[in-house]
C-alpha cells in the first residue's frame, strides 16, 4: 500500500496533530545557543531529552492508533486483522527510532521522506514474525509518517535558520574545496596549461611504444603499443600494516602483494626494487603515459591531474654533473627538447601535482647515493603532496633507506607462471601471423619443462625466450648462458642475413669480432660503474681496439663503430652525443666475458659486495674455464671468511651459491665446498636472511631441511625461504609443512600460495593445511575457487581489492568469518554482502574515500567489538551507535576530520580503543573531551608532532595507555603529566622529550 492510498484512509486534519505531538515545541532562530554547534534530530523529539513529554508508552498507543484508523475506509484489509497489534508494536519501534538517527532536521529534510524511513527501518529491530503483507504495510505506513514529519520540519519558524546555517556552512567547504582545485590547477588559457598540453602530448609520444626484444626479426615491427605490451606486475614488501596495528593472530613477515602499477595509489611514496629485466622501467613508461594520456586504463585514474617528471639518474649524472637541485632544471637534465615557462615546475610541485618518478638508484656508483638520498630528502621537505616513485635493484640501498622520509619499500615479485603465459600470448599476437605456430608449444613448454619455466621469471628472460623459440622453430636453448649466447648469435650475425640486408654500412663483421668490440665498451661501462658514455668516447675505444681484432682491423674506425650502433642490436643512441646498451643485462654478460678474458678476477672480488656486480661475477663464472671457475668460487668463499659483518658475508656465500649454477664444469672439491658453506646458512637467522638465501633460486631447496627437528622459528624461516624461491619445484618441499602446528608457519604458507600455481597449490598444501587460528589472504579469484571447491571456510580471512566482488560474494555466501579484513578499489563497494555475517566481531574495511555506500550496511547481527576504517563515513561516525558491542575503533583516514566528526565520536561512549592519525586532532573542539577513551593509537607527522601530546592530554583525560608513531623521528610527552590514570606509553621515535616530567608509576616503551 503506497503512502498516498493510507493518505486517503487518514484525514491530515485528524492525524498531523497526533504525529506532531512527536516533536517538541519550537524555539527562536536557529537553535545554535542553547543547544550544541549542529542541532541533533533527538532534541527535537517529545519522547528524548530534558523536554520529554511522551513516554515509550504514550508513542506505541499512538502508533496503534494510527494503525488502527489506517484500516478504517472501504476497500480490503492490507494484512491480517489478527497481525494489528504486531504491526503496531512494530510501528512503534520504528518511530522510537528517531532518537537513534544522527542527524538534524536540515539533513532530514533533505534526505527525503523515503530515505529517511529506509535509514529508520537500519535502525530499527527488524519485524519478527509478521506475514509479507504486513510487513510491505508498514513500510509504506513508516514512509507516509516519515512524510509528515518531514513536513512538520519544514512549518517549524526556526527551520528556515537552521537551513540557512547549514546552506552557510555547505558553502564555505564548497568554496574551499574550490579554492583548492583552482589552486591546483591552472587555467586552461594560461601559459602553464598550454605548456602543460604539449608536454603531455609528447611524453605520451615518446613513452607510448615498447620495445620487445627479438620481435624485429623478419619483417615484424621493433616495438608495440605499450597498452597493448605492458603486462601488470605484483609487488611486495616488508612494511607495517595500513592501520599500524598487529593484526590479530599471528601474521608471516611479508606484506601482501598488490598490483605495482597501483602501489602509488596507496602509497603516495615509494621505493621499488626488482632485478635487471624485472620491469621496473617500463613500469615508469607505463605510470608517465597513464598520467599523460586521457583514456586511462582501469584503476589509473588516480593520476588524473597529474604531471610526470622521468628522471633516468643515469642520465641526470652522465658527465658527473650535479644532480638538479631546482624542478625547473628537471626538463633540460632529463634532455627534453621543450621549454617550459619559467617556474612552472615549481608550481605544479608546489600544488602536489606532480609525479616523480627517479629511475635506477644502482645505476650510480654507490659512492655518490649518499649524495642522492640528500637531494631527494631536499625535494621531499619543500614540496609536500606528490606521488613519488623511486627504482632500484634489490641490493642497491639498504632497507629502510627512505623510510624516515614516509617511502614504502616494495619489491617487484617474479612472473608467476600465469603472467608468463600472458606475456607469451601477446608476445606471439605483435609477433605477427607467422609465429602463431609457435605459441602453443612455447606454452606447453612452458607448463612441463623446469629448465624453462625457471628462466621465464622476467619480461626481458621472457621476451628472449619467445624470440629465440621462433628463430630456432620451436628449439631452445638450455640454461641462462647459452640463452644469452643464441640471443646475442640471433641479434649479430643471424638477423641480418636473414632479413637479406646487405651491407648497408659497407662493411660485413661476424659475430665473434662484434662481440670482441662490444665487451670492449660493457667493460669500460661496467668497470666505471656508469651505463652511458659519451659518443666521441665509445668511438676512441672501438678505434683502440680495432689493431687486435683481425677480421676487423681493415675497415675504417667510423664505418665499424657505426654498424656496431645500428645493426649489432645490442647498442642504441638515446641522444645525439652519447651510447648505451639496449639493456643492462647485455652490458653485464659482456662485461664478465671481458673480464674472464683478461683474467681481471681479483677485479670481480674487490667489487664483489657492489650490488651492481653480481650479475657480472654470476656471468663470469658461467664465461670461465674449469680452473678460472674454481678461482672466483674460492676467492669468494675467502672474501666471505675474511668479512666481519654478517650480512656481507651472507651476501658473499649467497653470490657463490647462485654463481656455482652458472658453471659449466667445476672441480668436484670446489663445488663441495660451496655447498657446504651455503649449508652453513640453513636454516637462515632472521627473515631478512631468509630472503637473500632465497635470490639463490633453485638449488637452495637442497639445502633447506624438513620439519623433523626444526623449532618452530626456524621452520618459519626455511619456509619463508622456500615461498620467496617461487619455483613451482619448491611447492612438494612446502607440503612437507602443512600440517605443522606453528601458526606463523601455516601463515607464511598460506602467504606464499600467490606465488605459485593457485590449483596446484592448493591441492598439495591448502588442502592439508589446519585452519584453525590461521589467516587466509587471498589476492586473486582463482584461490576463492579453490577455498569453494575444497569446501574450506576460514573463520580468520583477508581479502584484498584484486579479488572481484563476484569472487567476494560467493565466498560470503558460504563463509562465516570472525576476522575479516576487506579491501577495494576505486568505486563503490556494497556493504550488504556482509549482511549475513552472524560471528563477526572485527572488521576492516580499506579502499579510497567512497569506496563503502554506508555502514548502515554493517551485519546486524554481528558482534562487531572491532572495526578499522579506512576514511570517516560519509554518512558520518553516529551511524556506529547502534554498534553496542563495538569497542575499538580505528580510522586512518585519507581526508581531514571536522568537528562535527569528533562531536559525533564523542558520543560513542561504548568505544575504548582508539586508533587515528595526528591530522585528525587540530579539528578536536576545545570544549570537547572523549573520557570514554582508554587507549590510543596515534600516528604523526611532522606538522602535527609537536601538538600532538598536548592535544591528547587535554581531550583524552582518561588515557590509560597511549601509543606514538612519530614519523618526523621527534616526540614531546611532557604534556602526558597531566594524565593521572595513564600508565603505559610506547613511543616510535629517534628524539623523545619530557619522559622525566611523567610519574614513575607510567611505564615509557621505545620502539
Amino acid at each position: 500500500m503506497e503512502p498516498t492510498l493510507i493518505g486517503t484512509r487518514l484525514a491530515s486534519s485528524l492525524i498531523s496533530p497526533m504525529l506532531k505531538k512527536l516533536l517538541v515545541s519550537e524555539g527562536a532562530g536557529a537553535g545554535l545557543i542553547d543547544h550544541s554547534e549542529k542541532v541533533r534530530l533527538s532534541s527535537l523529539l517529545s519522547f528524548r531529552g530534558e523536554k520529554r513529554t511522551l513516554t515509550e508508552k504514550d508513542v506505541r498507543k499512538l502508533a496503534g492508533t494510527l494503525v488502527e484508523r489506517s484500516l478504517d475506509g472501504p476497500g480490503e484489509q492490507s494484512f491480517p486483522a489478527a497481525e494489528a497489534p504486531a504491526v503496531a508494536e512494530a510501528l512503534a519501534t520504528t518511530l522510537l527510532a528517531l532518537g537513534e538517527l544522527d542527524m538534524d532536521d536540515v539533513q532530514a529534510v533533505r534526505l527525503g521522506h523515503t530515505a529517511l524511513a529506509a535509514r529508520l527501518r537500519t535502525v530499527a529491530p527488524p519485524p519478527d514474525g509478521l506475514s509479507t503483507d504486513s510487513v510491505l504495510y508498514l513500510e509504506s505506513l513508516t514512509e507516509w509518517a516519515c512524510l509528515h514529519l518531514l513536513d512538520f520540519f519544514t512549518r517549524r519558524s526556526t527551520f528556515i535558520a537552521r537551513s540557512l546555517v547549514e546552506q552557510t556552512r555547505n558553502q564555505a567547504e564548497l568554496l574551499a574545496k574550490v579554492d583548492e582545485v583552482i589552486r591546483r590547477t591552472p587555467r586552461t588559457d594560461s601559459p602553464d596549461a598550454a605548456f602543460e598540453r604539449r608536454y603531455l602530448r609528447h611524453l605520451a609520444k615518446k613513452h607510448g611504444r615498447l620495445a620487445i626484444h627479438g620481435i624485429d626479426l623478419h619483417r615484424s615491427p621493433g616495438d608495440w603499443p605499450l597498452d597493448t605490451a605492458y603486462l601488470s606486475l605484483a609487488a611486495t614488501g616488508t612494511d607495517s600494516p595500513p592501520d599500524g596495528t598487529v593484526r590479530p593472530g599471528p601474521q608471516p613477515e611479508d606484506h601482501h602483494p598488490i598490483r605495482a602499477d597501483l602501489a602509488l595509489a596507496r602509497h603516495g611514496k615509494v621505493l621499488l626494487r626488482g632485478l635487471a629485466g624485472s620491469g621496473k622501467t617500463t613500469l615508469i613508461q607505463w605510470l608517465t603515459v597513464s598520467a599523460a594520456s586521457e583514456d586511462r586504463a582501469e584503476g589509473m585514474a588516480y593520476l588524473h591531474g597529474h604531471v610526470p617528471f622521468v628522471l633516468p639518474l643515469r642520465t641526470l649524472t652522465r658527465h658527473g654533473e650535479r644532480l638538479p637541485s631546482s624542478p625547473d632544471r628537471f626538463l633540460p637534465s632529463a634532455g627534453c627538447p621543450l621549454t617550459p615557462p619559467d617556474g612552472w615546475a615549481d608550481r605544479v610541485l608546489a600544488a602536489g601535482r606532480g609525479l616523480i618518478l627517479v629511475d635506477g638508484i644502482d645505476e650510480i656508483p654507490e659512492t655518490e647515493r649518499g649524495r642522492v638520498h640528500d637531494w631527494l630528502r631536499d625535494l621531499l621537505s619543500a614540496y609536500e603532496g606528490n606521488r613519488w616513485l623511486v627504482t632500484a635493484r634489490p641490493t642497491a640501498v639498504g632497507s629502510g633507506w627512505l623510510a624516515r622520509d614516509g617511502f614504502t619499500d616494495l619489491t617487484l615479485a617474479p612472473m608467476s607462471r600465469t603472467e608468463a603465459a600472458t606475456f607469451v600470448r601477446r608476445w606471439h599476437r605483435a609477433a605477427g601471423p607467422e609465429a602463431e605456430q609457435y605459441e602453443q608449444p612455447l606454452l606447453d613448454a612452458l607448463r612441463t619443462t623446469e629448465d624453462v619455466a625457471r628462466l621465464a621469471t622476467n619480461p626481458l628472460m621472457c621476451s628472449l625466450l619467445c624470440a629465440l623459440h621462433r628463430d630456432r622453430h620451436g628449439y631452445l636453448p638450455r640454461g641462462r648462458k647459452a640463452l644469452y649466447d643464441s640471443a646475442l648469435s640471433m641479434l649479430l650475425s643471424r638477423r641480418d642475413r636473414e632479413r637479406d640486408m646487405g651491407k648497408p654500412y659497407g662493411i660485413e663483421l661476424d659475430e665473434a669480432p662484434q662481440i670482441q668490440l662490444i665487451q670492449r665498451l660493457a667493460y669500460w661501462l661496467t668497470l666505471n660503474g656508469r651505463l652511458q658514455m659519451d659518443r666521441a668516447h665509445a668511438e676512441s675505444i672501438v678505434a683502440e681496439a680495432l689493431p687486435a681484432v683481425a677480421d676487423a682491423s681493415a675497415h675504417p674506425p667510423n664505418r665499424v663503430f657505426t654498424h656496431l650502433l645500428h645493426r649489432s642490436g645490442l647498442l642504441r643512441e638515446p641522444t645525439t652525443d652519447t651510447i648505451d646498451f639496449v639493456h643492462r643485462t647485455f652490458q653485464d654478460y659482456l662485461a664478465a666475458k671481458a673480464l674472464v678474458d683478461r683474467w681481471d678476477i681479483g677485479v670481480l672480488i674487490q667489487h664483489a659486495t657492489d650490488d651492481r656486480w653480481e650479475d657480472v661475477i654470476r656471468m663470469a663464472v658461467g664465461h670461465a674455464r674449469p680452473r678460472e671457475c674454481a678461482e672466483i668460487l674460492r676467492e669468494l668463499i675467502k672474501a666471505a671468511d675474511a668479512a666481519e659483518d654478517r650480512p656481507v658475508q651472507l651476501r658473499l656465500l649467497v653470490l657463490a651459491a647462485t654463481a656455482l649454477n652458472h658453471a659449466t664444469e667445476v672441480a668436484r672439491e670446489v663445488r663441495e665446498e660451496v655447498l657446504a658453506r651455503a649449508a652453513d646458512l640453513v636454516p637462515p637467522r632472521s627473515s631478512v636472511e631468509a630472503r637473500e638465501l632465497a635470490a639463490a633460486g633453485r638449488a637452495v631447496l637442497d639445502l633447506l631441511p624438513g620439519p623433523e627437528g626444526l623449532d618452530d622459528e626456524d621452520a618459519r624461516l626455511v619456509v619463508t625461504t622456500a615461498t620467496h624461491i617461487g619455483s613451482d619445484a619448491a611447492v612438494p618441499y612446502l607440503a612437507r609443512f602443512a600440517r605443522h602446528p606453528s601458526v606463523p608457519v601455516r601463515s607464511q604458507l598460506i602467504w606464499g600460495w600467490q606465488r605459485f600455481d593457485h590449483h596446484a597449490y592448493a591441492e598439495a598444501i591448502v588442502a592439508a593445511i589446519d585452519p584453525s587460528e590461521l589467516r587466509f589472504t587471498l589476492v586473486h579469484d582463482e584461490q576463492v575457487t579453490e577455498l569453494l571447491r575444497l569446501g574450506i571456510t576460514p573463520d580468520l580471512l583477508e581479502i584484498r581489492g584484486e579479488v572481484s566482488e563476484r569472487a567476494v560474494e560467493d565466498l560470503l555466501s558460504v563463509c562465516d568469518p570472525s576476522v575479516l579484513s576487506l579491501s577495494r578499489g576505486a568505486g563503490t563497494s556494497d556493504l550488504s554482502v556482509l549482511s549475513g555475517l552472524t560471528r563477526l566481531t572485527s572488521l576492516s574495511l580499506e579502499g579510497p574515500h567512497g569506496t563503502y555506500g554506508g555502514l548502515g550496511g554493517l551485519p546486524p547481527e554481528a558482534p562487531l567489538v572491532k572495526l578499522a576504517l579506512k576514511t570517516w563515513p560519509e554518512e558520518g561516525i553516529g551511524a556506529l551507535r547502534s554498534a553496542a558491542r563495538l569497542r575499538a575503533l580505528s580510522c586512518w583516514t585519507d581526508r581531514p576530520a571536522t568537528a562535527h566528526d569528533w562531536e559525533e565520536l564523542a558520543l560513542l561512549t561504548q568505544l575504548r580503543l582508539l586508533s587515528i592519525e595526528g591530522t585528525a586532532l587540530p579539528s578536536i573542539p576545545r570544549d570537547l573531551a572523549l573520557p570514554h577513551i582508554d587507549v590510543l593509537v596515534l600516528s604523526t607527522d611532522t606538522d602535527t608532532e609537536e601538538a600532538a601530546c598536548e592535544t591528547v592530554a587535554r581531550a583524552f583525560p582518561s588515557l590509560q595507555r597511549f601509543a606514538l608513531l612519530a614519523a618526523g623521528g621527534r616526540a614531546d610527552v611532557t604534556a602526558l603529566a597531566r594524565l593521572e590514570g595513564l600508565q603505559e606509553v610506547h613511543v616510535s621515535a629517534t628524539a623523545l622529550e619530557g619522559v622525566e616530567h611523567l610519574s614513575p608509576h607510567v611505564r615509557v616503551i621505545r620502539n
